[in-house]
């Protein structure tokens, strides 16, 4: 089988708060009006908020919800993250659950939005999983795709959709939707980038074909994206080429050249040492003027 649906969820919640009711609520309503639905996609730090002080061990009484309702409903989960207390640490942790309710991986978000995202750790494992007889499904989330390489370690691992929930109230939405598109286009792949509404963003959620084609875009209010993506164009366009013509995974396979400036130590390069410490820009007194 190589059809498969998937419905990405933008809805309005609180920014600081427990939103799993009203997830409950929209997941109940959205399988009755499209039981074809076999995949649910929602925001990231949807359900309890986006204050680290909420952050909780794993598996945690929220991730156990959507387990249920996963089970109740028969469809894999993504409940888009949560905070995740894990001895001193906290990560911003994304969990897939499977139509038996159980989680088979969990995600911790690799780049944190620094310097705003204070405090929370970086995770430092990619992640893949497999729906049987359907394909393979990489996660990542928000500031995550701003950073190609991550894209491109899925894709290498056999992603052939990439579902990747954000939590953007800022300016630069118009360029994540850039960026989505990008993404989806060089890796060959589906990319689900699924915004919150309101207080927990502001919308304009995308999802990309594997040609860098707009599928969907949303609005800026709640809305439910159900779209069948079809495996089959995914490995036929990695096979012919993109629009019948790049062929960008076979060719970074292919590669000669070695990123040798990636393996620097600490991961960084004597240029990238020049641009000063990462921290929050500082208010200018007029006085300085």
């Amino acid at each position: 089988m190589s059809y498969f649906t998937i419905a990405g969820v933008q809805m309005l919640a609180l920014h600081h708060g427990d939103n799993t009711d009203a997830m409950r609520h929209r997941i109940d309503v959205l399988m009755s009006r499209f039981p074809q639905v076999q995949m649910v996609l929602f925001s990231e730090l949807m359900p309890l908020g986006a204050s680290p002080h909420h952050a909780e061990p794993m598996p945690s009484h929220a991730e156990a919800v959507f387990c249920h309702l996963a089970e109740k409903h028969r469809i894999w989960l993504i409940p888009g993250s949560m905070f995740e207390q894990a001895g001193d640490a906290i990560y911003n942790t994304l969990s897939v659950i499977n139509p038996r309710g159980e989680v088979v991986t969990r995600y911790r978000k690799m780049f944190p939005f620094r310097p705003y995202e204070a405090g929370v750790e970086s995770g430092e494992e990619f992640v893949v999983f497999d729906v049987p007889q359907v394909g393979r499904f990489g996660v990542s989330i928000c500031y995550d795709m701003w950073f190609p390489e991550t894209t491109r370690t899925l894709a290498s691992m056999g992603a052939e959709v990439i579902l990747h929930p954000t939590m953007t109230d800022t300016i630069d939405r118009d360029i994540e939707l850039s960026i989505a598109r990008t993404n989806a286009a060089v890796n060959q792949c589906y990319f689900f980038d699924i915004n919150g509404a309101g207080a927990i963003g502001n919308g304009r959620s995308i999802v990309v074909g594997p040609s860098g084609d707009v599928i969907h875009q949303a609005g800026t209010g709640e809305e439910i994206m159900p779209v069948e993506v079809d495996l089959g164009r995914v490995r036929r366009e990695r096979e012919t080429g993109l629009r019948g013509l790049g062929q960008p995974l076979k060719s970074f396979r292919d590669r000669r050249v070695d990123f040798t400036l990636y393996r620097h130590e600490g991961g960084s390069s004597p240029f990238l040492d020049t641009l000063g410490p990462l921290e929050k820009p500082q208010r200018t007194n007029i006085e300085d003027y």
